[in-house]
């Protein structure tokens, strides 16, 4: 019997920014994405983070927001009400993009951390197209990647703590286009990266 042919994996690197702690109560105000590079029985290949991205600011779902939340990304809601996309609008653009940079890959997203930019973009992916091209479960979380590489603890994790050379020299400025471009080139260094050196006593 044949084994199954597996799909390559397209990682799509994304970001949000969001005026809160959870979607629903709280609303994702930009959606970031761009595609890191494609793995398949070869290995890993790069992409050029800048070449294919996606980038929409969101009409709020709702009227509470945390103002600490929202001074992150200096994103100003009242301008968003009337000049933000309709969220299922922007979605659904989304999720079209997915589709069409995947071609015949499975598409996987990327985040550092993926747990909160995961759960907004799930959950506004369902909400309002009632699919997600990632499926319910395709994510990586880039903490995770290294803490396992590394052989570290996951609370130990943190930019700062990483060699330099697996750093974008890009800056985090809480653009979501901008932060997913960043994250891009960092999972790319992270997927080539074979992890710390061992020293070997002799």
């Amino acid at each position: 019997m044949s084994a199954r042919r597996v799909k390559p994996s397209l990682y799509i690197s994304v970001d949000i920014e969001a005026d809160g702690p959870i979607p629903g109560p709280y609303s994702m105000l930009s959606l970031g994405a761009a595609v890191a590079g494609v793995q398949d029985a070869d290995g890993f290949t790069p992409a050029d983070p800048g070449h294919r991205t996606f980038y929409r600011e969101l009409r709020p779902i709702s009227e509470e927001f945390v103002p600490e939340a929202l001074a992150v990304s200096g994103l100003d809601r009242e301008r968003l009400r009337t000049k933000g996309a309709e969220p299922a609008v922007a979605l659904a653009e989304f999720s079209r993009w997915v589709r069409k940079v995947s071609a015949d890959a499975q598409p996987v997203m990327c985040g550092y951390p993926a747990s909160y930019d995961w759960m907004f973009l799930y959950w506004y992916l369902i909400r309002f197209t009632g699919a997600s091209p990632f499926g319910h479960s395709g994510c990586v979380d880039m903490k995770t990647l290294y803490a396992t590489k590394a052989g570290l603890p996951l609370r130990a994790v943190s930019k700062r703590a990483m060699p330099r050379e697996l750093l974008s020299k890009r800056r985090h400025t809480h653009h979501a286009l901008d932060d997913a471009i960043e994250q891009a080139e960092l999972f790319a260094h992270l997927m080539a990266w074979p992890g710390p050196q061992k020293l070997t006593v002799t």
